[in-house]
């Protein structure tokens, strides 16, 4: 057994105290220890400062002042949200939050069941939307962006510039939505720049597959919109809600299904793009001469580049063969230096071929860290779920995956689907942020607790807030207190939630330890010796030869008292610290408690420190 030695550490009271540590400045480049060769307890990997910090912000939702939510409700009824209501003022607080990023969710433009027809817009067939306000992943122009969100319909992508503008005024970098799988049913482009060929414009719709071809077909075979589809209810019939949509031939539907008769739960509403894959012969790949759709993809990816967005998150980026990213990432890298590709992957198994092959610079890390964390906050995990990410699952590129606990397509944390509490945020979000030096997520309204409530229309009641149809978002909208965004209609629990929020990440963005710092888990020493609970108890140290941060989040819904945490002489030495010849000050700058030198530590329910280790002089 390794010599453990005891650690000072402090009789702490951690609930959500109102304090902001002030911000750091730039910390320099640190020199990096070496690992201590076979430690099981440390990875190898070269640490790089990856921490972006990412608000995602629906923005057909996030300026939305209306509140009547009435199921599938009309635009007119239920309110949107504008690219102008994203004010400076809106943009600050975010910054002030922490943010490095935000991820304009929703941009381009797709299929609705709203009529723009007056503005040359064709109107939409509500057999292949669903929702009123349809999903924003069904696009309908690659080249334009959503009708709904602009003030002024005809100068809707000047409004959108202008938002790009005021964003990087605020200090405050841009990404918005690449989804390259699939479009919607009814895709045609009106803003295309001139020259440019549409989609599916010059295949040849006899064949099944073509090299050539854009789209997938089904020749001698009519699409049939699936039995059950009724995208706005009994009560009500959308624009040519007849289950009688002509496409023929067929093509194949967005989620990998090539017949014409897609079931309800499928992606009905889109159609697969062809990227040289013949996905019927045993996916054989046809890539040489480059595919046609490779090119109309790296000519969209660029036009958005030179309207000066800074990144791309990327839709299901699994569904599209590696080979093109491997491709079109340089292309666009080359028009614009800097540029962010962020990929949805949910494959562990194929994460470093997406890194490495694929040249993506992050992907989600949701079937790793995410749902370890889901099952702890709802008493149904164990912490060996966060040792599996960081020892196997991630190895080698823990600074590469993008890490949150919401987003646009999962439960809220507050919602009876989920943790139906707030709480159990704390130390998850804090593990979420702290474990590695990648970027770092939180979605609109999760900072003050947004349940996702109410049985918006399409999408029901699922604890999700809808990316389907118009909607307020109750909890979010008293944050935002009819556009002054000074939380001015929060509740006291509600800012003293947004406030951890806040300290946290305003931590991780100066924190030299946290942004940049090797990780050392404790778990191995304290539960050889018993010393608390590994099951609802989390600790490590992240630190460089300058910081030292020691991380212990409670996971438990009671108090918990560990009478001594324990760091290996190993832990010491890769530190850089002999604490047998020096003695150290503790600091939870987490919750800007002073820390005295009494080796026990008493954690509130659900609750987190990060304690600064500092010898003294």
């Amino acid at each position: 057994m390794r010599r453990q030695i005891l650690l000072p550490a402090a009789l702490l009271s951690l609930g959500l105290a109102a304090f902001t540590p002030p911000p750091a400045a730039a910390p320099p480049m640190a020199h990096y220890l070496d690992p201590a060769p076979g430690d099981p307890n440390t990875t190898d990997e070269p640490v790089q400062d990856h921490k972006l910090i990412i608000y995602q912000v629906m923005v057909r939702l996030f300026g939305n002042q209306k509140t009547l939510n009435k199921p599938y409700g009309t635009l007119a009824e239920n309110g949107v949200g504008k690219f102008n209501d994203i004010s400076a003022t809106a943009l600050q607080e975010i910054k002030k939050l922490g943010a490095s990023h935000v991820w304009y969710t929703g941009v381009l433009e797709h299929a609705t069941m709203t009529d723009y027809s007056k503005f040359g817009i064709a109107l939409d067939d509500a057999d292949v939307v669903k929702g009123r306000a349809g999903s924003p992943y069904a696009v309908k122009d690659y080249y334009d962006v959503d009708p709904d969100l602009a003030v002024n319909v005809p100068k809707r992508m000047q409004e959108f510039e202008a938002l790009v503008k005021r964003t990087h005024d605020s200090g405050l970098k841009v990404i918005i939505d690449f989804i390259p799988n699939h479009v919607a049913r009814s895709y045609k482009s009106d803003a295309k720049p001139a020259g440019v060929v549409d989609l599916g414009e010059k295949d040849d719709k006899t064949k099944a597959f073509a090299p050539s071809n854009n789209f997938y077909y089904l020749p001698g075979k009519a699409f049939v919109v699936p039995k059950g589809a009724d995208p706005l209810g009994p009560a009500a019939k959308g624009p040519k809600e007849d289950s009688k949509y002509l496409e023929t031939p067929a093509k194949a539907t967005g989620n990998d299904v090539f017949s014409e008769t897609p079931k309800i739960d499928d992606w009905y509403e889109t159609v697969k793009l062809n990227y040289g894959v013949d996905y019927q012969n045993s996916r054989q790949l046809h890539l040489n001469p480059v595919p046609d759709t490779w090119l109309k993809m790296r000519d969209i990816l660029v036009f958005w580049a030179q309207k000066d967005v800074d990144g791309f998150r990327c839709d299901m980026a699994e569904m599209v063969p590696v080979e093109f990213w491997a491709w079109v990432i340089p292309e666009v890298k080359k028009v614009k230096p800097g540029i962010i590709f962020m990929g949805e992957a949910y494959n562990a198994k194929e994460y470093r071929t997406y890194l490495e092959k694929g040249q993506f610079d992050y992907l989600y890390d949701k079937v790793g860290l995410y749902d370890g964390l889901r099952r702890l906050m709802t008493g149904n995990g164990k912490t060996d779920d966060i040792n599996y990410v960081w020892s196997r699952e991630s190895r080698g590129y823990s600074s590469r995956m993008l890490r949150f606990l919401e987003n646009h397509d999962e439960q809220r944390i507050a919602s009876k689907d989920f943790a139906g509490d707030t709480k159990p945020a704390i130390p998850a979000m804090t593990v979420t942020a702290t474990l590695g030096s990648g970027p770092v997520m939180v979605y609109c309204g999760q900072e003050v607790g947004e349940p996702g409530r109410g049985a918006e229309g399409f999408s029901s009641e699922d604890g999700r807030t809808t990316i389907f149809d118009y909607w307020g978002v109750p909890e979010h909208q008293k944050w935002m207190n009819g556009g002054k965004f000074d939380g001015g209609k929060l509740s006291l629990q509600q800012k003293q939630l947004r406030d951890f929020y806040q300290r946290l990440l305003t931590l991780c963005a100066n924190n030299e330890a946290l942004r940049k710092g090797r990780f050392y888990e404790l778990q191995d020493a304290n539960n050889l010796s018993k010393e608390y609970d590994d099951k609802k108890l989390y600790s490590y140290l992240r630190f460089t030869d300058k910081q030292r941060m020691l991380i212990v989040a409670n996971f438990s819904p009671t108090q918990t008292y560990v009478p001594t945490l324990k760091i290996p002489d190993g832990a010491w030495k890769l530190m850089g610290l002999d604490p047998l010849r020096a003695q150290f000050t503790y600091t939870d700058v987490l919750n800007g408690r002073a820390v005295n030198n009494t080796p026990r530590i008493t954690l509130p329910p659900y609750s987190a420190a990060i304690l600064d280790i500092t010898p003294l002089q």
